[in-house]
């Protein structure tokens, strides 16, 4: 904003300084040469009246001092013809007298009483003004003159002129630069105070509320009315974050009573009803987990977290070694591909939780014998694919849907945990796509922003991490969480 009020301020001086300094320097170009062409048109006109009186009393050997002379004095050129146009004088020592100039435009005017004042250049390919003038007393012509003025130091006025007008804009723009940086930065100070504001208020606090009392009255106006909303935004924040620790401890107490109630009719039900009041502990049970994942999603929405450095390859280790147990319970097999993947970025325990989510939906619908595969690729993107019955495509558009659960599933799920997921992805920085696997089964794709480019270095051993001995058999269910 600074830079484009700036930049605005900066263009219209150069327009303004630009409509008035170039025809100012036009003006004084045109003035300078015209100047000297009147100049060099009298004094040709003087030389002319000089000359046409020694020609008339025959003193031609004084014709080479006047015009040596008054070339000496004003550095300009002479020559002096007679009345059929033969050079007589020449203020160049260097040139011949008694050439025929009468077939010359300039001097044929002459000669028939015609004066020319021109712009032209010379021999050597400089501008001059030439000054043509008939030495005449009345209508007889004795001879003419020809001064020729060479307008280096026109040139050289003329560019001095230009110069200083360069100069004095250069000024005038820089006066305007200093006053024009002073006044964008005043009237984007409450901009500046707003977006740190603003900044401030995305990571979840507001600690220096932006200046209401600088800067334009529109600006005045909007500082204050993100002022209030960010507070009554923030005491949102606070009471739902109150509620979402609160309602855990509020909610458990009677869902538990509840759940303890139903169980102690199981005595004086008859058996026929006892099916009923396993599915109504059930259902409780659900219920409460239901809260659950409800307050842990709310704790997880209403916390601004920064991404920090992850070890991927780390995490997966551990997670890994802490499923192993439950996995071979079921004989079902982890196993850990691809190269490794250093550091990527994420929200402190994100990784964690995103596996264990994962690896619990995998391991529901896995049948035994099968293998759960945990592959990196160098793209800092993790696939854990399982040999489950997978999903279709409108399930798996569903699937990060909220209480969603797939028609053909016959677990307890609380449709919670995808929804969960991909919000920690997304707060770290990264997308999460669910694929059809090879053959059968469910490619769960996490991509993950990657901190650097390290070199790979292959670890020791390999990282079989999914070999293990079967301990004992577990019956499963199919669908997904």
């Amino acid at each position: 904003m600074t830079r484009r009020l700036l930049l605005s301020y900066l263009a219209l001086t150069v327009l303004v300084l630009a409509g008035l300094e170039i025809p100012l320097g036009y003006i004084y170009a045109r003035g300078e040469t015209s100047r000297a062409s009147q100049s060099v048109e009298r004094d040709a006109s003087m030389l002319a009246e000089v000359t046409e009186e020694n020609i008339e009393k025959g003193q031609l050997d004084a014709l080479p001092d006047v015009v040596g002379d008054y070339a000496t004095r004003t550095g300009g050129h002479v020559v002096v013809t007679d009345k059929q146009g033969v050079v007589l004088a020449d203020s160049d020592p260097a040139a011949r007298t008694g050439l025929n100039l009468a077939a010359q435009p300039d001097i044929a005017r002459a000669l028939r009483n015609q004066p020319t004042v021109t712009r032209t250049t010379d021999n050597t390919g400089r501008d001059v003004l030439s000054a043509t003038m008939p030495g005449a007393s009345g209508t007889t012509i004795r001879g003419t003159l020809r001064l020729t003025y060479p307008l280096d130091q026109v040139s050289t006025r003329v560019h001095r002129i230009w110069g200083a007008l360069a100069l004095a804009g250069t000024c005038v723009l820089a006066a305007v630069a200093l006053v024009a940086f002073s006044l964008a930065r005043w009237i984007t100070r409450p901009l500046r105070t707003l977006e740190a504001a603003t900044t401030q208020l995305a990571e979840g606090r507001l600690t220096h509320p932006p200046d209401t009392t600088a800067g334009p009255p529109e600006l005045r106006r909007l500082a204050a009315s993100f002022t209030h909303t960010a507070t009554r935004l923030q005491h949102l924040l606070k009471a739902q974050q109150a509620f979402a620790s609160e309602a855990s401890h509020q909610l458990k107490t009677p869902l538990t009573a509840l759940r303890l109630r139903l169980e102690n009719f199981e005595p004086y039900l008859d058996e026929r009803a006892h099916p009923s009041l396993e599915e109504a502990v059930s259902e409780v049970e659900r219920l409460g987990r239901m809260v659950q994942g409800l307050l842990a999603l709310a704790r997880l929405e209403n916390t601004a977290t920064t991404p920090e450095p992850v070890d991927l390859d780390t995490v997966l280790a551990e997670r890994v070694a802490m499923w192993e147990p439950l996995a071979a319970e079921q004989y079902v097999a982890l196993d850990i591909t691809g190269p490794p993947a250093g550091q990527v970025w994420a929200i402190p325990g994100a990784l964690e939780q995103v596996i264990d989510n994962l690896l619990a939906n995998a391991l529901r619908v896995s049948p035994p014998s099968t293998t759960i595969t945990l592959h990196r690729t160098p793209a800092s993107e993790l696939h854990i694919i399982d040999q489950g019955p997978g999903m279709n495509d409108a399930d798996r558009e569903r699937a990060f849907d909220r209480f969603w659960r797939s028609s053909d599933s016959h677990h307890d799920g609380t449709g919670l945990g995808l929804p969960i997921v991909r919000h920690l992805v997304d707060a770290s920085g990264g997308t999460i796509t669910l694929h059809p696997a090879p053959g059968t089964g469910l490619d769960a794709r996490i991509h993950l922003r990657p901190v650097a480019p390290r070199p790979r270095e292959a670890r020791p051993g390999g990282e079989d991490f999914g070999s293990h001995r079967p301990l004992s058999r577990r019956k499963h269910t199919a669908g997904r969480r």
